[in-house]
């Protein structure tokens, strides 16, 4: 069973503005949340980031040349806010959701800080099958 990452996801919410931080595996499962996340929509969201994620990087041909162009971020607004999410190493993403007024530029520094800072511990290794394949 994967290690419970929330710990380290705190310090985002340092960031004025800053509202939930959720790391997600690939595969669609959490990670680890900050506590102002409720489970159910941590779980809901995990499976959106990772679909989100797969959606913004096969989409790097209409920004670049096709295997040259790598996804990096995918930041979306609504109306009440941002949300942010950038690779967390292999097989993780760190996906944060913030207010209309939170620094932009603050928060997605905030977020590589934390990705370069844990490095290893933040990669989500593929899960292993029952049978142990």
């Amino acid at each position: 069973m994967q290690e419970d990452l929330s710990w380290m996801l705190a310090n985002i919410l340092k960031v004025p503005g800053a509202r939930h931080a959720l790391l997600v595996s690939a595969d669609g499962l959490k990670r680890g949340m900050t506590e102002t996340l409720h489970p159910d929509l941590a779980d809901r969201t995990a499976a959106a980031m990772s679909a989100l994620q797969s959606i913004s990087r096969s989409t790097a041909g209409f920004v670049g040349t096709e295997g040259e162009s790598q996804w990096r971020q995918t930041v979306v607004e609504f109306d009440h806010g941002w949300l942010f999410l950038v690779a967390a190493g292999s097989g993780a993403y760190l996906a944060v959701s913030a207010s209309t007024d939170v620094d932009m530029e603050g928060i997605t520094f905030r977020m590589h800080q934390l990705v370069q800072s844990l490095g290893e511990e933040m990669t989500a290794p593929p899960r292993e099958m029952a049978d142990g394949t």
